[in-house]
């Protein structure tokens, strides 16, 4: 016999994809763990959303980041400047401030998009 107790939550209904959401930020390991072990079972709109952008982020950030590295690299090596340097690490800083946009609108629950990057995941990725 099923009995109506209001203290009785069920953890996944009310999570409403929170917590996916805030993991999918922590880099690749955090997208897989957010994405196997969390969404799988609780499937969210807001969940599907910041899956996508910090997929579409993850791997942005990534490729510009090696990409600039291995090219700073050579140009450190083949001519001795380092003006090019200051270029990654401002990227990098920008990266970090879009980061932190889109943690701070996963902890409060919005759907709210990484500037450059949350609208163009949204149909990139429509599989998620």
């Amino acid at each position: 016999m099923e009995t109506n107790n209001p203290f009785q939550t069920n953890p996944a209904s009310a999570d409403n994809g929170k917590s996916a959401s805030i993991v999918s930020y922590f880099w690749f390991i955090g997208w897989l763990i957010a994405y196997f072990a969390m969404y799988k079972d609780n499937k969210t709109d807001l969940a599907r959303y910041q899956l996508r952008q910090t997929l579409l982020f993850h791997l942005v950030t990534t490729v510009i980041s090696w990409g600039l590295g291995i090219f700073i690299g050579l140009a450190l090596f083949s001519t001795g400047g380092t003006a090019i340097y200051y270029l990654l690490r401002i990227i990098q800083v920008v990266f970090f401030v879009f980061w932190i946009i889109g943690l701070i609108g996963a902890f409060n629950g919005e759907k709210k998009p990484i500037p450059f990057i949350g609208e163009r995941a949204q149909t990139m990725f429509p599989s998620i």
